[in-house]
């Protein structure tokens, strides 16, 4: 095509077509370029999963234990309750740590009290439980949560120690199961914790469980120091003959014998 004065006349721009067959390139680039990034974050994110959430739970375990091993662990007058049910539907529990003394008017005062318990967590987006710990009693230092008290939580017993948690229950061991409730207050042998933060499934009942492979437990034994006698079966004639060396004699100048026995041995 040419001018009035006979000069060619050059194309400008694109045309509507090829604008549109851009646009529409750009768009498949862009989305398989969105989609590698959300397969990648996915696949980083289950990593991170499987490395934090054992570790969360371990250390929610150890916590645990530690509170166990302080309060139950070497006093008589501690007691003990353990309660199990649900909270919409997710698995629940509570543990009480009670130990107390006896003033000099012989009245009986709550020195420490520790209770973990796991609560439906309402402001999360993600259905699921909150793991709170609480302290009172005489001595309110607590070293382990002061620390991650915000202001408004300064007279707010329960301080939350993580989320997430879609399975959370405690148990004394009992054969091949467990019983779910222990009133007190006598302490009990043993706890088993168990927790976990995998997907979980509803049951027949309309609860939520959580398959096996993804529960992490944890068995807590109380009473460690317990002297436990003990004996080896022997022979008839060794037995005659170290018994007799197990006895101290010393002859008195009148020719009777002392012996002193040798105490029994205790494995501890």
């Amino acid at each position: 095509m040419k001018t009035a004065h006979g000069q060619p006349r050059c194309s400008r721009g694109y045309s509507l077509g090829e604008m549109l067959a851009a646009l529409v390139i750009g768009a498949m680039v862009l989305t398989s370029i969105l989609g590698v990034y959300a397969q990648a974050n996915r696949a980083a994110e289950a990593v991170l999963d499987k490395i934090e959430t054992p570790a969360l739970a371990t250390e929610v375990l150890q916590r645990i234990a530690e509170d166990l091993d302080r309060i139950v662990g070497a006093d008589d007058n501690v007691a003990v309750q353990i309660r199990n049910g649900f909270d919409n539907g997710f698995v629940t529990a509570e543990l009480i740590l009670r130990r107390t003394l006896k003033d000099a008017e012989n009245k009986e005062q709550t020195l420490e009290e520790i209770i973990w318990r796991a609560a439906y967590d309402y402001e999360s987006a993600v259905p699921g439980l909150a793991i709170y710990r609480a302290r009172t009693g005489i001595g309110l230092e607590d070293k382990l949560l002061d620390a991650r008290r915000e202001r408004w939580e300064s007279n707010y017993a329960f301080v939350p120690l993580c989320g997430g948690v879609t399975y959370f229950r405690i148990e004394v061991p009992r054969g091949d199961g467990g019983v779910d409730r222990w009133p007190g207050p006598s302490a009990p042998p043993g706890v088993r914790v168990t927790l976990s933060f995998a997907q979980p499934y509803e049951t027949v009942r309309g609860t939520l469980d959580v398959f096996d492979e993804h529960k992490i437990s944890r068995t807590i034994a109380i009473d460690r120091v317990r002297a436990i006698r003990f004996g080896a079966p022997m022979d008839p004639d060794a037995e005659a003959t170290d018994a007799g060396r197990s006895q101290d004699e010393e002859r008195s100048g009148d020719g009777r014998v002392n012996v002193q026995p040798i105490p029994p041995t205790r494995l501890r």
